[in-house]
């Protein structure tokens, strides 16, 4: 089958509540050309991620954006072309992907993305499944061993904010199944705290009152941390649970300072993860991420890990992915909503 010249994407270009008629809409454009590092993906499945919804609502508030711009980061697709420097991979394959925030996204029909980004995709789940793992996967492993910096070996605590978001269910798979860790999870509902268990957490807390709760649970201090939800609101906590010489990381922009001095003491660090760091400057260590996909996709289909998919949606349509906004948006959910193309 030959490669149309146009496609079909779904895109926004005002910051619009998710209910009005022209907060997402589908439009037309032309099917992007791979560069030399990049292969042409047919795209398959998507998954709708916090960050797709809080861009639409806040990025074009005051000034729209000139140009519709095609949302969507995490994707699973099929191989159309290669560029020339392209290596590891065939027309036909199946791969997933988190994308790269400097390009158009994959709420579209095609989508060209660097190799060094994409693996294979997991040839256990569904596409669904898949679809939701590359952004939490990348971020969460990112987070333990290449900021944190986490032992594989030795039997440390861990503290992760957030457990039962999709960010950090991975991580607390992937410390369950990789590490020796002791893993401390946050979640304040019957639903969340089976959810957390479910993943793999040692001990749930209660975030609405995190410093006495993680004490409650036998723990003065925790050697490592990794918040998912909120930086500004549980940094008091974070510093005072922090262990001497112990690593906290955030994915959880600020909006105002924090003061960094009571870590001095301890010699604690804290360091910021974002999954697209790597592509955004084309680090020369970005096929890490290629590595690292290849590595979940394995520990997917062996079965040490699974897919964190709680809600698919069908349809290549603004109506469809409107509702996953919504669902996004309702603060409620739990795990990761995909819309299968």
């Amino acid at each position: 089958m030959s490669v149309p010249n146009e496609m079909n994407a779904i895109g926004f270009t005002q910051s619009l509540p998710i209910e009005n008629e022209n907060s997402l809409f589908e439009f037309t454009l032309p099917i992007p050309v791979a560069g030399e590092n990049d292969m042409l993906v047919r795209v398959i499945a998507a998954s709708i991620n916090p960050a797709d919804a809080k861009n639409r609502a806040r990025s074009a508030v005051e000034t729209p954006h000139p140009q519709p711009v095609v949302l969507g980061y995490d994707a699973v697709g099929i191989v159309e072309s290669l560029g020339k420097n392209v290596s590891g991979f065939a027309k036909g394959d199946k791969v997933y992907y988190a994308g790269d925030v400097t390009r158009a996204g994959s709420n579209a029909e095609y989508q060209a993305v660097d190799y060094r980004i994409v693996a294979h995709a997991p040839t256990s789940l569904s596409d669904a499944q898949s679809a939701v793992m590359p952004l939490v996967s990348l971020t969460a492993y990112e987070a333990l061993f290449d900021r944190l910096r986490v032992s594989k070996t030795e039997a440390k605590t861990l503290l992760v904010i957030g457990g039962a978001g999709g960010v950090g269910s991975i991580a607390i798979q992937l410390a369950k199944q990789l590490t020796n860790l002791t893993v401390i999870a946050t979640a304040s509902r019957p639903e969340t705290e089976k959810w957390v268990r479910n993943m793999g957490a040692d001990h749930v807390v209660n975030h609405r009152n995190l410093l006495e709760s993680v004490r409650e649970n036998g723990f003065e201090h925790v050697d490592y941390i990794f918040n998912v939800a909120d930086t500004l609101g549980h940094w008091d906590a974070m510093v005072e649970l922090i262990a001497p010489q112990g690593m906290i990381s955030s994915i959880v922009e600020l909006d105002s300072k924090v003061d960094i001095s009571p870590l001095a003491p301890k010699s604690a660090g804290f360091v910021w993860e974002l999954m697209f760091t790597r592509s955004m400057f084309n680090t020369s260590d970005m096929i890490r991420q290629q590595d690292i996909l290849a590595e979940v996709a394995q520990l997917l289909d062996e079965g040490r890990i699974k897919s964190t998919l709680t809600q698919t949606f069908t349809g290549f349509n603004a109506d469809t992915f409107k509702q996953a906004h919504h669902v996004i948006e309702s603060g409620k959910s739990i795990g990761k909503t995909a819309v299968v193309y």
